[in-house]
């Protein structure tokens, strides 16, 4: 059962109710992740804009799921594994894809490395080595890609510790965050 109250349009306050409409128009549904989001309408507009302004930049929308996916392992999110495993399943990713980016792996070098870095960024709280950023840029990673790779980190942990602490129902098929472990 979720810590938080998960909101509907009709149990929404108005800012609220904004929020959640223009997610249930975008997305086509309202994820309970969203709906207990909405609590605090101003977490969920800065998870929104972040979020927007990502789809903007250098990652494809695959490669943006495997940063969703690989970052959510990293942080034991059940919901968010869940989640980002049908949804890059949807975007084309294999199975055999799936549990490679769940460890940090691909066959493609320059989205290993985009990996490899990320999981830099997470251990070392972004304290990465020029080594690491030297081995990134090695494998065709730009500047850019390495500041949104930040980004990404920024962006899923916010999602995953905020799982973690309301603990919505879970409503993507489930998917154990220990498996890959």
């Amino acid at each position: 059962m979720s810590r938080l109250p998960q909101l509907t349009v009709e149990t929404a306050t108005e800012e609220q109710r904004e929020l959640l409409e223009g997610t249930l128009k975008q997305l086509g549904k309202l994820p309970n992740l969203y709906a207990a989001m909405a609590n605090g309408p101003a977490a969920l507009r800065g998870y929104l804009a972040m979020r927007d302004a990502l789809v903007g930049g250098s990652f494809s929308t695959k490669q943006r799921e495997q940063l969703a996916l690989f970052i959510a392992q990293k942080n034991s999110c059940t919901y968010c594994v869940s989640a980002h495993t049908l949804r890059g399943g949807k975007v084309g990713l294999s199975e055999e894809q799936l549990l490679a980016t769940r460890k940090g792996q691909d066959t493609d070098p320059h989205m290993d490395q985009v990996l490899k870095l990320t999981d830099a960024v997470i251990t070392e709280r972004g304290r990465v080595s020029d080594s690491a950023l030297a081995e990134a840029r090695a494998a065709g990673v730009t500047d850019a890609e390495i500041a949104e790779i930040v980004g990404h980190v920024a962006l899923n942990v916010l999602s995953n510790f905020f799982n973690h602490v309301a603990e919505p129902e879970l409503d993507f098929p489930l998917v154990d965050a220990h498996l890959a472990e």
